[in-house]
């Protein structure tokens, strides 16, 4: 895939983006974009529920964790969303503790990460979009 040159700070994603984008060929031009869009829809679907037990379960850690492993799962294996993981991980340590605080400030930071990282995504392929699959591209920094 040819990659527009853009930056990410460091960290957002890891080798499991380029390892789609590797995937990515003339039969498939969208697949990457594909799979970042199925993505977000499982990650934000995946927060909600969580959010939803937290009001529905109190301080019920197990199902709390149960849930973020699932978020922590899709964010290493589909498009490797580092940043996401670690504050996954973070929520999930803070439920071992038994912090319902802690797990509310693993659960906002999450969701700022999720944001900015879809935020990142849609200029990323905004700009491949506009330089076109003839264009000189880099893979942007991660």
């Amino acid at each position: 895939m040819q990659d527009a040159n853009l930056c990410y700070p460091e960290g957002h994603l890891d080798e499991q983006f380029r390892q789609v984008e590797d995937l990515q060929d003339e039969a498939s031009p969208n697949f990457v974009e594909e799979v970042v869009v199925v993505f977000f829809k499982d990650s934000g679907r995946l927060i909600s529920n969580l959010e939803q037990a937290l009001e529905k379960y109190p301080r019920d850690f197990n199902r709390w964790d149960a849930y973020m492993q699932q978020l922590k799962g899709s964010c290493s294996s589909s498009i490797g969303a580092s940043r996401m993981k670690n504050e996954c991980m973070s929520f999930r340590d803070n439920c071992g503790q038994r912090s319902v605080e802690g797990c509310m400030g693993s659960l906002q930071k999450l969701k700022r990460e999720h944001a900015i990282l879809r935020q990142k995504l849609e200029s990323y392929f905004q700009l491949l979009r506009q330089v076109g699959p003839a264009g000189a591209a880099t893979r942007p920094a991660m």
